[in-house]
């Protein structure tokens, strides 16, 4: 045999061991959603990799195919294996074909905000994004409005945020849960604006809730024209990622070593929390006696155990009524789609917005929703 087609051979023998391994971590995304990350805690890991690995997967079909190779037939099943799943990814929605009058619809918006850039430590350039969100929430004039890593100051105070968001939007309620420093008189955490009546006010506790971590669950009863709904405003278990989680000095192999086990122990920390967490509020959204809408950073994708919670309950809005493959999240670690906008299957949704400008590390998303 020629030098030229052992070559052939080698590569063709490499490629499909590339493809098995390939395939077999493309099962594993497929399992993430419904197995708990606590029985198997690397599984997460694949859901979160399932847009790299469904891209892989499509390339060495195509390359199987032109080779004429039977790993093409393989490659295919294991892709088909998928069904549903890759719509996940992949939105196919449109829009309803008959939307009620303005009167009838709540607008509604969810958005991190990430403290209002309050640490930009830029000079001049502090309170500039806070006062580009506050001129992006004019421009929408949602009736509610969820905020995630939201913060306040009690009085006196030069970065006024609640009260300003209050006048913005004309609110006639509210409902926050926060974490407070004594340093400074600071709260951090979630709010809930509605320019309608709330009749009732809620927290779903996590075991975190009372540590020093601002993630929390709120919900309100809102009335509208005689119906009630409830809302949720979540922010789910971030990884908590900050700066010197991206110090790697090349040089230094052990420094780069405790670095990336750093990073995979947060990760392996988070999930589980997250599906803990989504688990409570899936179990209280069982008990609304209201049509519900859930808003929020979950942190987590739609191939994840966390999204699988809520999605076997409620409808998701972007998957609705979008086409394509929506991204929110727009900081240091590509995420794709990790903030939502569900709702109960009595009603629907239309007009899913997720916002053009970069004043946030997540995107403000919104939609219009109606009773069927």
């Amino acid at each position: 045999m020629s030098s030229f087609l052992k070559r052939i051979v080698r590569l063709s023998a490499f490629g499909k061991v590339l493809t098995i391994i390939l395939l077999m971590s493309l099962a594993l995304s497929y399992a993430a959603p419904f197995v708990h990350p606590n029985t198997f805690k690397l599984l997460p890991i694949f859901g979160l990799g399932y847009p790299i690995l469904i891209v892989c997967t499509l390339i060495f079909l195509i390359i199987w195919i032109i080779a004429r190779s039977r790993m093409a037939i393989l490659t295919l099943v294991v892709l088909l294996i998928g069904g549903k799943l890759h719509f996940r990814l992949l939105a196919l929605g449109s829009e309803p074909a008959e939307i009620p009058a303005k009167e009838e619809q709540l607008h509604v918006l969810s958005y991190n905000v990430c403290l209002f850039d309050l640490y930009n430590e830029t000079s001049g350039a502090t309170g500039e994004k806070k006062a580009a969100i506050f001129n992006f929430l004019r421009e929408q004039d949602p009736d509610i409005a969820c905020f995630q890593e939201f913060y306040q100051q009690d009085k006196p105070t030069t970065f006024p945020t609640k009260d300003s968001i209050i006048k913005i939007l004309k609110a006639t309620d509210y409902h926050e849960r926060f974490l407070y420093s004594p340093r400074g008189r600071r709260n951090f955490g979630v709010a809930l604006f509605s320019k309608y009546p709330v009749i009732t006010k809620g927290d779903v506790m996590f075991e975190t809730t009372n540590t020093n971590n601002g993630n929390f669950c709120i919900y309100a009863d809102i009335v509208k024209n005689q119906d009630t709904f409830r809302v949720y405003n979540v922010h789910l278990q971030s990884i908590r990622l900050n700066a010197s989680d991206f110090s790697i000095e090349p040089d230094e192999e052990k420094v780069e070593k405790s670095t990336a086990r750093k990073l995979i122990d947060k990760i392996l920390i988070a999930f589980p929390a997250r599906a803990e967490q989504a688990r409570k509020v899936a179990n209280h959204i069982k008990t609304s006696p209201y049509p519900t809408i859930v808003c929020g950073d979950f942190n987590d994708t739609p191939m994840s155990y966390t999204y699988n919670q809520f999605d076997q309950l409620l409808e998701d809005s972007f998957r609705e009524t979008r086409k394509g493959i929506g991204a929110t999240y727009i900081g240091k670690v590509p995420a794709g789609r990790i903030d939502y906008i569900f709702h109960s299957a009595d009603l629907q949704a239309s007009d899913f917005m997720i916002q053009k400008e970069e004043l946030s590390d997540h995107r403000a998303i919104s939609c219009k929703i109606f009773k069927k």
